[in-house]
């Protein structure tokens, strides 16, 4: 079939690359748009989207099918997913819808448009604390201050330094890059294009694509982190250059540590071999190593078609444990919406300042049995039992060891607030902006964070000298030192 877009004049080969029907509307668009923006219409020729029907990705095997509805949206059996069928849809909820030639176009495609062929994956997605991420952040006073703290424009002056609150684009461009923003259109504006002179709606908070953005349909989250627009590859989600975009830094290191690993090692070597596009992913045929999909989202199977795991967006079924940003590990929270977790002190955080845990507010030690459980699959089946047990109950220990780095540090902060030579929040004052306070910050977001994850991942360098425990050790001396000369300073002030 050749599809001729009328306002162009130009004529596409559609069958030369495989190209299935594709929707009027969506032809028009992908007229228009490969000159407009050719390397979007390029992306898409390439993506499953633009070569297989929705009638067709239905009649696949349950366990071959990429889809969860169980029929196709009216009048889109026979076509590809194009332009139109994405950024058309749900044009009612949209605060950002706007008119385009002729059509009601919205700019963001978001997580409830995509529910329109995938339901569950989308419902899945919404129980996660990833699809929270923005509100967890942003509207927890504790931790929003801690976000202050990082990003906040410092000056100096009079012996002391004063810290500006950040502005938005400040944030965007840190914290909020992974954590999402909220999307908010603020009117239209016009702009020069190759077709004239068009308007387009005027949005803050965009770029983004955290994984808890808010979206101007109201919903959470974006599915393009793991599986980028236009392409939506499944095989650049099933690597952990992916998850690394947010997972490398300092704070979860998690990439890192996976790629000093033996399954990084062995990944590293041999992924190129590797079949990333099956579905199901068949143990030991399509991988022979763990990545993080494999562990936490991806349906994989053995040779003889058992099911090892599930396919899941909900990552929350096989985490027992919530390892990283907050001050000690615990277990997961029940809910993804944390901002709702109060401690026995009044504050939103999911244990008290000495490590107990507001048990109420997370899974209790039957849900953590059954996720471990659930977790340990892909293991056994490399590994013997006694191997993947002794794993785990090493982690477990690590766990604990950190925790109790970490209540060492914050006794040694918190005697500082009660000497009076640093301000607390008895003072009303931010707990993370003076200097033993960041090293405070640095005992559990750093170094506590890298030794679990190492214990967790066996990137056992992570957990050594690498920010692991040296550095637990260190930090933890260097605080006990400071809180010492601090004290020594006061009492020579008293001297008459």
């Amino acid at each position: 079939m050749t599809v001729t877009c009328l306002c162009l004049g130009l004529f596409w080969p559609w069958n030369a690359l495989a190209i299935p029907q594709v929707s009027p509307v969506s032809s028009g668009c992908l007229g228009c748009h490969n000159s407009a923006t050719p390397g979007i219409v390029l992306d898409w020729f390439k993506s499953r989207h633009a070569t297989v029907t929705v009638e067709e990705a239905l009649q696949k095997p349950v366990i071959e099918k990429r889809v969860s509805i169980t029929e196709a949206p009216k009048g889109a059996a026979q076509t590809a997913v194009g332009c139109a069928e994405c950024h058309t849809a749900n044009p009612e909820k949209h605060k950002d819808t706007f008119d385009h030639n002729g059509y009601r176009v919205h700019v963001i495609v978001t997580p409830e448009d995509c529910a329109a062929c995938h339901p569950v994956e989308t419902n899945q997605y919404d129980r996660n604390l990833m699809s929270h991420a923005y509100g967890n952040l942003n509207n927890n006073p504790v931790y929003h201050s801690l976000l202050d703290s990082v990003n906040g424009i410092q000056s100096f002056q009079n012996m002391k330094t004063a810290l500006k609150t950040p502005d938005a684009e400040t944030n965007a461009d840190s914290c909020l890059y992974c954590h999402g923003t909220a999307i908010k259109v603020n009117g239209m504006k016009k702009r020069g294009t190759s077709l004239g002179e068009m308007a387009f709606p005027v949005l803050s908070g965009w770029p983004n694509q955290g994984v808890g953005r808010i979206n101007p349909d109201s919903s959470l989250g974006s599915c393009t982190p793991c599986h980028t627009r236009h392409s939506f590859s499944i095989e650049m989600a099933r690597k952990p250059e992916t998850c690394s975009e947010c997972h490398k830094g300092p704070d979860v290191p998690a990439y890192n540590v996976y790629m000093v690993s033996k399954h990084g090692n062995i990944y590293s070597a041999l992924n190129g071999e590797w079949n990333f596009k099956a579905v199901p992913w068949t143990l030991g045929k399509d991988f022979k190593t763990p990545t993080c999909a494999v562990c936490h989202i991806s349906s994989v199977v053995t040779h003889a078609g058992a099911v090892v795991s599930e396919r899941t967006h909900a990552m929350n079924d096989r985490l027992p444990w919530r390892l990283f940003g907050l001050i000690y590990a615990h277990a997961h929270p029940v809910s993804p919406d944390t901002t709702i977790i109060k401690n026995k002190a009044g504050l939103p955080l999911p244990t008290e300042l000495t490590g107990e845990q507001a048990s109420e507010y997370l899974i209790d030690a039957k849900e953590q049995e059954k996720r471990l459980k659930t977790m340990e699959r892909p293991c056994l089946a490399c590994h013997s039992t006694d191997w993947v047990e002794q794993q785990f109950n090493r982690f477990e220990n690590t766990i604990k060891t950190t925790n109790e780095m970490t209540l060492s540090a914050t006794k040694i902060v918190s005697t500082a607030w009660e000497k009076g030579v640093a301000r607390g929040l008895a003072q009303n004052d931010s707990i993370f902006n003076e200097a033993i306070e960041k090293k405070w910050v640095e005992q559990w977001l750093f170094f506590a964070n890298s030794t679990r994850f190492a214990s967790a991942m066996i990137g056992a360098d992570y957990g050594a000298f690498a920010n692991g425990r040296w550095y637990l050790s260190k930090n933890l001396q260097e605080m006990s030192d400071l809180l010492e000369c601090k004290l020594r300073g006061t009492k020579k002030e008293k001297r008459p």
